[in-house]
């Protein structure tokens, strides 16, 4: 048995701001470890900030100047003498940059290796390995397509349509649909502009384009001695523009032999990569066929909705990876109970999903039996404008999934958040829908209601 080496944490400092800051501090908290807050200057009086054992401003409003200000950060780190830094998701939890500062620093990453983000968060890197670790994977472009003539070849020999994907791309942006010969040029030509301006990188690739599939992912948590443990899937599948609006965990669409062969097919291709911490690995499924789609390096959102029937905190077992320690159950041990779901509360308009930034003059969460709330609003917070909408998540569980939709409606409709609006109303009418109900869907149902049916008046 490979022998444990152990590195205490004392106090970690939280890259990021709002409900994800909050979950890692709750974390620390109960397992006795300080905390250290970072903040813009469109922040001071956010919930992490007041919370945290101690707290740092980083620089003014925009994310350029504060929380993607690798250097602010890394000097907060030494000025408050923490021993880690946890970067949540979104910010700098995959810039490989980041993490050898951190590291060359002599401070913990609580995360994986920048090795291991660089091979599974460039998409084409990803897909590459993904093949090599056995895991199923789109028919595609092989590496990337870097000429018209390229993509055209490839398309001719996949079969229209195609979707054009950047390869440093992300939160569904840099990806467009391509149906014939004829759009190409156009596609190529602004795919391109598109990778370059939002990502700073104009690599492109190409995958068939699926036409009823589902996002069906894969929670991984790994520890630095080759084990590994998968905490089963969430069905993602109810998105909007490629972003995620309800995530369910168990998927009810898979059968029992078709989770266990791929939760062992997981479990493989991570140990085959040497992965370490936690990570999802994200599928799109098909007419009974999965497709790899990429591979989340960082914990996501929707990482309660695993939480929740799994009976275990991922943010502590990240942090106890991180330290070093082995992980404390075998995948044999884990038994998920019940079923889960959870929804994004944005502060958009529901129906034209405009941003609404404002202060919140009246709130009020649901409370019950398996009702569960991750959120950095309060009455009084001034919801800034310069970053994601998304200002809470509800999440809530129950025996069976007819059930918990019941107790989903209740809390939904308990749910008060006054002076901005929210999307709250639509998850509402989600809920409602027959659809939904019977798990009747795909990854562009949502986008056909909104289109179609439930256009504006």
């Amino acid at each position: 048995m490979k022998k444990t080496k152990t590195h205490e944490i004392k106090k970690i400092l939280i890259a990021n701001r709002g409900e994800i800051a909050l979950r890692i501090i709750r974390a620390c908290r109960d397992m006795g470890i300080k905390s250290v807050a970072v903040y813009s200057t469109a922040d001071k009086d956010s919930l992490h900030v007041k919370l945290a054992d101690e707290s740092v401003c980083i620089g003014p409003a925009p994310a350029k100047d504060s929380y993607l200000d690798q250097a602010a950060i890394l000097t907060a780190a030494l000025l408050t003498n923490a021993d880690a830094i946890h970067p949540g998701y979104g910010f700098l939890s995959e810039r490989t940059d980041f993490i050898k500062k951190v590291e060359e620093h002599k401070l913990i990453f609580i995360g994986p290796t920048a090795l291991q983000v660089d091979r599974m968060g460039d998409k084409v890197n990803a897909k590459l390995t993904a093949k090599e670790c056995g895991l199923p994977v789109i028919p595609g472009s092989d590496g990337s397509v870097d000429t018209l003539e390229d993509a055209l070849d490839v398309a001719e020999k996949c079969g229209y349509p195609v979707l054009l994907k950047a390869a440093a791309g992300g939160g569904g942006k840099g990806i467009r649909p391509v149906y014939s010969p004829d759009e190409m040029e156009d596609a190529f030509t602004a795919t391109k502009r598109e990778a370059l301006n939002g990502f700073g990188d104009d690599k492109l690739y190409m995958e068939k384009l699926l036409t009823h599939p589902r996002h069906i992912e894969f929670q991984v948590l790994a520890d630095q001695y080759g084990d590994v443990v998968i905490f089963g899937e969430r069905d993602c599948s109810i998105q909007r523009n490629r972003q995620k609006v309800i995530e369910e965990a168990p998927a009810v669409c898979l059968t029992d032999k078709q989770r266990d062969d791929m939760i062992e097919v997981c479990r493989e291709s991570i140990k085959k990569m040497g992965y370490q911490n936690a990570g999802t690995l994200e599928f799109l499924y098909q007419d009974g066929e999965f497709y790899f789609l990429e591979m989340n390096t960082r914990i996501q959102v929707e990482h309660p909705a695993t939480e929740m029937i799994y009976d275990v905190d991922l943010i502590s077992e990240q942090i106890r990876v991180a330290m070093g320690e082995k992980l404390r159950f075998k995948q044999k041990d884990l038994k998920s109970n019940g079923h889960a779901i959870e929804f994004r509360i944005n502060a958009e308009d529901p129906e034209t999903f405009v941003p609404s930034a404002g202060t919140v003059t009246a709130y009020q969460t649901p409370g019950g039996l398996g009702v569960r709330i991750d959120a950095a609003a309060y009455s009084g917070w001034r919801i800034p404008p310069n970053y994601d909408s998304m200002v809470a998540k509800l999440i809530v569980w129950a025996p069976t999934r007819t059930e918990c939709i019941r107790r989903s409606q209740r809390a939904l409709d308990e749910y008060v958040i006054e002076g901005v609006h929210t999307t709250i109303p639509l998850q509402q009418r989600l809920l409602a829908n027959e659809d939904i109900q019977a798990c009747d869907y795909d990854n562009l149902w949502l986008e056909k209601k909104l289109k179609d049916e439930w256009k504006k008046k």
